[in-house]
């Protein structure tokens, strides 16, 4: 595999190799069933991200709809299940329902993974669109995903709400024309989540939405929530790897939370409003927005959100680097996330030199500690 992996990279750097088609590819990668290894899916992810594909990795122990709602959300081009935990044959067909169901049946289904070669033409016959068994190559893989992406349409045939706001964001992104009857609507609530890469921010907005939505069922007026994600792609191939959803449980928030990931170079938001009022328009009342991991002068999300939280941990500098980094600046909300690591008072400290009334939450993402209360201060108008 390493050696496959090394001449694959050095093809892949020798030329931009999606630029002939209609956009990046989106490719969703994803684990079905009880398996709890993902190293050969992560090989497969920087390859095709190398390539110039957008790869979005939805995680370990998926089931079939978690994975369809995922790919629906975030309009792929295909869907690779990587299978080693010998129900492909239960869990395939189920994938294909699913997406049925969701108002995706047009999308490509991949299978690869340990599948005996006797239960290929059984999972063709049911839907699947290839398969791929072990020792298939990394460039064969890349050039499956490139011949399942197909030209943006601005209407999605049988389409549910949901799939035609993906497909309207993927048009926006891309600076496409939309459908004239496309339904517009600033959001009630539109939260930006800022900070430094690895502060914790996927893990925050996970919880959050997850804390959103069981306060939601007991109080219906709080509405739907909606979140965009944003991860930078490559400046050399265009490719990018998007793996913030994987932090949400979509196997219990089902189709409570509509999660959509964009990959950007820098802080290029150019599509962000138009993108808040496409979610607004699909009756989605709560947005929240996860920026790319920000530097000290990163501050443009602040335009286009009603409030800001900055997510900052232990250890990430003195009280200096406080005074000088102007994101501090933008925050509504202070988040002292990994409270529970060393250095946690005097962060907390140096936050209440600059912070004045701004609130100022610890949390423990990982563990849901805080997460009630930092949602309390971001609804609060």
């Amino acid at each position: 595999m390493t050696t496959t992996l090394h001449t694959a990279t050095t093809e892949f750097e020798k030329k931009d190799r999606c630029a002939d088609l209609d956009h990046r590819p989106r490719v969703m990668l994803g684990k079905m069933g009880l398996d709890g290894h993902d190293r050969g899916v992560k090989v497969i992810a920087r390859a095709l991200r190398d390539s110039g594909v957008h790869v979005i990795y939805s995680g370990l122990w998926q089931t079939p709809r978690s994975l369809a709602i995922s790919a629906r959300d975030e309009d792929c081009d295909v869907i690779a299940a990587s299978m080693m935990s010998n129900s492909h044959l239960v869990l395939g067909p189920r994938l294909i329902e699913a997406l049925g169901q969701l108002g995706r049946a047009d999308l490509p289904v991949y299978m690869g993974g340990i599948l005996p070669q006797e239960d290929i033409p059984t999972l063709l016959a049911g839907g699947v669109a290839k398969c791929f068994s072990t020792g298939t190559g990394l460039l064969d893989i890349v050039e499956a995903v490139r011949g399942a992406t197909r030209k943006l349409d601005p209407v999605i045939p049988n389409g549910t709400p949901a799939a035609q706001l993906a497909r309207d964001i993927s048009l926006i992104h891309e600076g496409r024309p939309l459908r004239p009857d496309a339904a517009r609507r600033r959001p009630r609530r539109v939260i930006g989540i800022t900070g430094s890469p690895g502060a914790g921010k996927s893990t925050l907005v996970a919880q959050l939405v997850g804390e959103f939505t069981r306060r939601a069922i007991d109080n219906p007026s709080m509405g739907r929530c909606a979140v965009i994600a944003f991860d930078p792609k490559s400046p050399i191939t265009g490719g990018a790897l998007l793996g913030d959803r994987l932090r949400v449980d979509f196997n219990n928030l089902d189709e409570a939370v509509f999660y959509r990931s964009l990959a950007i170079s820098g802080e290029d938001y150019h599509a962000v409003p138009e993108i808040i009022e496409l979610i607004g328009g699909a009756g989605f009342d709560t947005v929240f927005i996860e920026t790319v991991g920000a530097g000290q002068n990163e501050t443009r999300i602040r335009q286009h959100v009603g409030r800001t939280a900055v997510v900052l941990t232990p250890g990430m500098g003195d009280a200096v680097q406080m005074d000088k980094a102007g994101i501090l600046e933008i925050a509504d909300v202070f988040v002292c996330n990994k409270a529970d690591h060393p250095g946690e008072n005097e962060l907390v400290r140096d936050l209440r030199d600059v912070a004045g009334k701004r609130p100022i939450i610890e949390t423990v993402a990982t563990r849901g500690q805080g997460t009630p209360e930092l949602l309390q201060a971001l609804l609060s108008t």
